[in-house]
């Protein structure tokens, strides 16, 4: 059936931006850093990527960690050995993770449920495997150092991002386009098959949908913004190093997308991401062992909210319109 058209620019896509914007007027003043800004959001990023699959096409990705790390890679090698600018080598970032997710895609897109998440698992490790061990490319297990933050050429200027809140605002433009790309992307006719997918992909074929060629495309777009998000990482950290690319860093990425929400609303992954690196600075400047008490969080709101932050908004939202609706209107008492 034929559905309104998705608006380029929404609200919530308006108080992100400018929320993020703001950052450095008032991040110190709550006793925070400006590279924390910039750190939520390069997570993200990655984790809006990754609910393409996770939230969009019920795509379980266990190791997309492999994408993030091959993205910093692929930027620290262009830009320390090959003296690549800027521009080109996030498009490397970009392509070398895409590439990579459409090879591992390639084989597991015919696959469903545990074993289409096994086989994530599986491609994750061997990338990691890979960074650990190619010491000559990758510097093994200390990774590439001493990446440098090259100049931002606009053609009538250059800028220079050794400042992280230079860098900050770089990568923010970045963020704002990606997201206005994504959300076009969930709302198109290709999103919509998505999630038809998702709720049942057998049906989804019947109607003429070739399924694997969606599940492909969906796991190289999302692949290809982990790497993104991946290349802007390195250049924040100056490094990159293999423990991005573990078993549990990707984890965390799907953590930070079920506890925001991302099943129910596409700003679940933006709210997760916030809320996880919260905590992590937070929780643990009061104890080492702060994952632990975000673990007991996670399994909680998965037992008894598994729609996330999001879905318990909806709720809300939900609830206080019915009873809105079934309060009885006044009416004037007659003389």
């Amino acid at each position: 059936m034929p559905t309104r058209e998705a608006p380029l620019i929404t609200a919530p896509m308006l108080v992100t931006v400018v929320l993020l914007a703001s950052t450095p007027l008032w991040l110190k003043q709550v006793g925070l850093y400006q590279y924390l800004a910039l750190e939520v959001m390069v997570w993200m990023l990655f984790a809006l990527g990754h609910n393409l699959l996770l939230g969009q096409a019920g795509l379980p990705s266990f190791g997309h960690g492999a994408y993030f790390g091959i993205g910093a890679y692929a930027f620290g090698l262009l830009q320390s050995r090959a003296g690549s600018g800027l521009w080109l080598a996030l498009a490397g970032a970009v392509i070398a993770a895409a590439l990579f997710g459409a090879a591992v895609a390639a084989f597991i897109s015919h696959r469903r449920g545990i074993y289409y998440a096994l086989l994530t698992i599986a491609f994750g490790q061997v990338a990691w495997f890979v960074a650990v061990k190619w010491h000559s490319l990758t510097g093994g297990e200390d990774g590439l150092l001493n990446i440098k933050r090259p100049l931002l050429e606009l053609g009538f200027a250059s800028v220079p991002l050794a400042s992280n809140e230079a860098l900050f605002y770089f990568a923010l433009v970045v963020f704002a386009l990606c997201v206005v790309a994504l959300w076009r992307l969930v709302h198109s006719p290709f999103g919509r098959v998505l999630r038809a997918i998702k709720q049942n992909e057998m049906r989804a074929a019947f109607v003429g949908h070739p399924v694997w060629l969606y599940k492909w495309l969906a796991f190289v777009i999302s692949a290809g913004i982990a790497g993104l998000a991946g290349g802007l990482f390195a250049l924040a950290q100056q490094s990159a190093y293999p423990n991005v690319m573990s078993l549990h860093q990707s984890g965390f990425v799907v953590m930070m997308v079920l506890i925001g929400g991302g099943l129910v609303s596409f700003w679940g992954p933006v709210i997760g991401a916030l809320v996880f690196i919260l905590a992590r600075d937070l929780l643990g400047a009061y104890t080492e062992t702060w994952l632990l008490w975000y673990g007991l969080v996670f399994v909680g709101m998965v037992l008894f909210q598994p729609d996330g932050v999001a879905g318990l908004w909806q709720s809300l939202r939900a609830r206080l319109a019915r009873r809105a609706s079934a309060a009885p209107a006044a009416t004037p008492e007659v003389a």
